[in-house]
């Protein structure tokens, strides 16, 4: 369970490393301005789609930090060893990225023809001498020609 008291301070952390007011700071993330300012007075609890909005706009800020205290903000990244895997960077540079001639993504050019396709049934001998529409409460209407 989130601590509403320590998650007010980091969100106010956030709100001063950003250089932000309150007010702007609910612009930013796209929420009332009344919804930080009850969160920072105490009176509401964050909800989830609050802390996601957060952490959209504000990619430094980590998830787990935000939630937990847990963790570094800002974010920090790690970089990526060159040797990932077992491939030289030499034999990276040699692979070429190659996309599938289909994929579900791809438009081919479909030539689609339009056959004929001969009725069954001459149907204009017909004609429609009741309808019935059933509604969900049971009831019905019968209408005849």
């Amino acid at each position: 369970m989130v601590n509403t008291k320590e998650f007010t301070n980091r969100l106010q952390e956030i709100i001063e490393y950003y250089d932000l007011t309150a007010s702007s700071f609910a612009d930013k993330i796209e929420v009332g301005r009344s919804s930080i300012s009850h969160l920072l007075s105490g009176r509401n609890k964050p909800s989830l789609e609050f802390v996601m909005k957060i952490v959209k706009t504000f990619p430094e800020v980590e998830l787990y930090w935000l939630l937990n205290g847990k963790g570094t903000f800002p974010k920090t990244e790690t970089p990526i060893p060159s040797e990932n895997l077992g491939t030289s960077s030499s034999a990276k540079a040699s692979q070429k990225i190659t996309k599938p001639e289909n994929d579900l993504f791809s438009n081919p050019d479909i030539h689609l023809e339009n056959k004929y396709i001969p009725k069954l049934s001459n149907k204009a001998d017909k004609k429609i001498s009741k309808v019935i529409i059933f509604y969900e409460d049971g009831t019905f209407d019968a209408f005849e020609n």
